[in-house]
């Protein structure tokens, strides 16, 4: 339990349901949609539908999800890869003839075809209780209505105000008289709301095929995209089998590849051979060792994590006692290792994490996201949708597992987590961040089960990660923990903004209650009732 004496936010207890997201409109319509008689899937989608009006930097309709489930409080887990596959006509060949060395994040090739809309219908209709329209409606109130600025949502919207000046249809829908909206400003999204009402009304397919897609791939080809109507009709979500790994008596489930959740996995397997619960849970020795684990699980994300369906993907082998007992092994506790490539992806991504457990304890680990703040920054008019940019998660290279092929998902950032115990699931978690994410799995898994924090002093703890080659550290790790780091030899560097933020639900089957905690880094909330 956090120091009543000191600032802080205390964990939310409930018993019947509580929602936890980045913004408290987002969990007040889950609630909202529990009390209405609806269940954890149907308010996770209300929530996400939500996030897309009032954080639409974060993520959109012209991005991607996914999800884990437990049905019941069940540790047998439902996982749904709901990400975007590229065009079928793009080829590394054609690109390069086309003068393109790098995708980048405002590229068209950058656009994969949204999978969001796909994996919430298929969510709703296998597992959920409402209808779409249902659902969407609070979204819809406040994109037509209009909804007022949070303070981290301003100050993210102002730093992409050049991001989409190079469109001239997103200005128009998100830059108001030449300025991005202040914290407190009113915002009204009406193309937003009247494609989310043509989806509600219409279903799936409205968004894949007619006058939406028509609109989406006319914009994307009028820019030299690859993509095509057909693309957009044989879009799909993947009912997948999550992957697990044990953690001081529990088994903490990701998605598997495309996703990134196996790095997670991988840091987890290497802290579990190493005494980091015997270390301050703030000082330079356990940031040390995490931020070494990091180096070595990311080293081998971005040598082998592709589509698994196209590219074989070892994730027995990555997940095996020999290669975490090889890499820990490699981890000297006063030395940071100077032979590993840099992480691939740096840069400050970010995205939306939700997570609802309602009164029968299904539980939902949700993500949603667009990439890049704005996605790509490309929005086709007539829809409003903002394209996702996750192409550049592709690599450049004709022998590389995550090149570049026509059809394909590229490595993905954004990772729901779940984890179970006694066979019982017992905690929803995820953070955002991008590439930090995996280390932000770990550093969350760790601060509850090697530290005993409960779940808001989990996600409120200090955070680093290992990128372009610097510990990119918050402002909260102390002098002594920074002057430690660098003693071991690690470059320091102020991260820009937070590492992302984070929700949790711990389900206390034996009390018959709810625990929940929102990061004090975004503008959250862990609602319950």
């Amino acid at each position: 339990m956090r120091d009543l004496h000191l600032p802080g936010r205390s964990t939310v207890h409930a018993v019947n349901g509580i929602c936890a997201t980045s913004q408290p409109l987002a969990a007040e319509a889950a609630i909202a949609i529990l009390r209405a008689g609806g269940n954890a899937v149907d308010a996770a989608i209300a929530a996400s539908a939500v996030l897309c009006v009032v954080e639409p930097y974060n993520t959109g309709i012209g991005g991607d999800c996914f999800a884990l489930l437990s049905k019941g409080g069940s540790g047998d887990i439902i996982g749904l890869n709901g990400s975007g596959r590229a065009p079928r006509a793009l080829s590394l060949e054609k690109l390069r003839a086309a003068g393109v060395e790098d995708i980048s994040i405002n590229s068209v090739h950058a656009v994969t075809v949204p999978g969001a809309v796909d994996a919430w219908a298929r969510l709703l209709e296998d597992h959920g209780t409402m209808e779409l329209g249902r659902v969407f409606e609070p979204a819809i109130a406040l994109a037509e209505d209009g909804f007022a600025v949070a303070p981290r949502i301003a100050v993210e919207w102002q730093f992409l105000k050049g991001h989409l000046a190079h469109d001239a249809d997103a200005t128009a829908q998100y830059i108001f008289g030449g300025e991005a909206p202040a914290a407190g400003d009113k915002v009204r999204l009406p193309v937003l709301a009247k494609t989310l009402r043509l989806i509600g009304e219409k279903g799936r397919d409205a968004f894949y095929e007619g006058a939406l897609a028509q609109d989406m791939v006319a914009k994307l080809n009028a820019l030299g995209g690859f993509h095509t109507l057909e693309d957009f009709a044989a879009t799909a979500s993947d009912y997948v089998t999550p992957i697990r790994t044990a953690y001081r008596g529990r088994e903490i489930c990701e998605i598997p590849p495309n996703g990134q959740g196996i790095t997670a996995l991988i840091m987890l397997n290497i802290l579990a051979r190493c005494d980091v619960g015997e270390l301050e849970p703030h000082g330079a020795a356990r940031f040390h060792y995490e931020m070494e684990a990091a180096r070595l699980a990311y080293d081998m994300r971005d040598r082998y994590v592709a589509d698994p369906t196209m590219r074989d993907v070892p994730v027995e082998g990555m997940l095996s006692d020999k290669l975490a007992d090889t890499l820990a092994a490699r981890i000297d506790p006063d030395r940071r290792l100077d032979d590993l490539a840099d992480i691939r992806d740096p840069l400050n991504r970010d995205t939306v994490y939700l997570t609802v457990v309602d009164k029968d304890r299904n539980a939902v680990s949700f993500i949603n996201s667009l990439f890049f703040g704005f996605g790509s920054g490309i929005l086709a008019p007539q829809s409003g949708v903002m394209f996702q940019n996750r192409g550049c998660g592709f690599v450049m290279k004709e022998d590389h597992p995550n090149g570049v092929e026509g059809g394909k998902r590229p490595l993905h950032t954004i990772i729901p987590g779940m984890m179970v115990e006694n066979g019982r699931a017992v905690m929803p978690f995820g953070v955002m961040g991008g590439a930090y994410q995996a280390v932000g799995h770990t550093h969350l898994v760790s601060n509850v089960l090697d530290y005993g924090l409960d779940i808001q002093e989990a996600l409120d703890s200090p955070r680093a990660f290992p990128g372009g080659g610097a510990l990119e550290v918050e402002r909260g790790l102390s002098t002594e923990t920074r002057e430690g780091l660098i003693l071991r030899g690690h470059e320091i560097r102020d991260a820009f903004l937070p590492h992302g933020g984070g929700q949790a639900i711990v389900i206390d089957h034996e009390r018959g209650t709810l625990i929940g905690g929102s990061d004090a880094r975004k503008d959250g909330a862990a609602v319950g009732y």
